[in-house]
């Protein structure tokens, strides 16, 4: 039992390192109303915080997986698990944060780095849990 609550917390920890890209770059317009600053400036933090959130949710995660999960092929579940947390999260951040302002509508390129995402998305989970098991527990 224990490892089924690890292996779901690690599946909310990819969740979130998918949902904060796409939030970020579908918020711009929001951002921008918000904050006054220029879009130019928005799009240059919001590519270093996914950068930087892409690193260190990667470091997170190889820790996490060693240690709480162990070398078990079970770990793979992980590819399936995050999606419904995904929709959770995303279901939650359109429910308390609605666009009210239509000029806070996300472009239509948003939609295609969104679905490129969530298409890689599974593959980047499997080299996470493939190099997870190629380490080897101290």
């Amino acid at each position: 039992m224990i490892h089924f609550i690890k292996l779901n917390l690690v599946s909310i920890i990819y969740a979130f390192i998918a949902l904060i890209p796409i939030q970020l770059i579908g918020n711009v317009y929001r951002i921008n109303r918000l904050t006054g600053c220029k879009i130019a400036t928005i799009n240059t933090i919001t590519a270093v915080v996914i950068i930087i959130e892409f690193i260190v949710g990667t470091i997170l995660i190889l820790i996490l997986t060693k240690k709480w999960l162990k070398n078990r092929k079970a770990n793979f579940w992980t590819m399936i698990l995050w999606v419904p947390y995904f929709i959770l999260f995303t279901y939650i951040t359109a429910s308390l944060f609605p666009i009210v302002n239509e000029g806070d509508s996300p472009n239509p390129v948003s939609g295609f780095f969104a679905i490129g995402l969530l298409m890689l998305f599974p593959f980047y989970i499997y080299s996470i849990n493939f190099i997870s098991l190629a380490l080897k527990n101290d």
